[in-house]
């Protein structure tokens, strides 16, 4: 087995539509036969992660996956270990999700590449 780091990033979703957009950005260790297994892998984690928290307030909050935009091999961690987490705000019309996912659309692509060739 293989050993990656994966960044997973989450949409946190307020009810208060007026809040500026943020976005909860993780890195996790994923254990895998290859580069491919270790992207299905971080996706799979990533779906099972959301999260709702009620907020006193009355207003939900929401942990939705966007997407995994970055998977590098690694050595010497544990299965699961999250390494890093960053919350960042970004404005409505930024485009920060769709980026998220053109990342992760791209890194998919190489690693059928990859496959491909070998």
């Amino acid at each position: 087995m293989n050993k990656y780091l994966a960044k997973i990033v989450y949409k946190i979703v307020c009810m208060n539509k007026n809040a500026a957009e943020q976005f909860d950005e993780q890195l996790c260790f994923i254990e895998a036969r290859d580069i491919n297994e270790a992207f299905i892998k971080a996706r799979m984690l990533g779906v099972k992660n959301e999260d709702e928290v009620d907020h006193e307030s009355g207003n939900g909050i929401f942990w939705k996956f966007v997407d995994v935009p970055f998977l590098k091999i690694i050595e010497n961690l544990a299965d699961g270990d999250e390494l890093y987490a960053c919350i960042s705000e970004h404005e409505k019309d930024d485009n920060y999700e769709a980026y998220i996912k053109s990342r992760a659309a791209d890194l998919q692509m190489n690693f059928q590449q990859q496959l491909a060739l070998a």
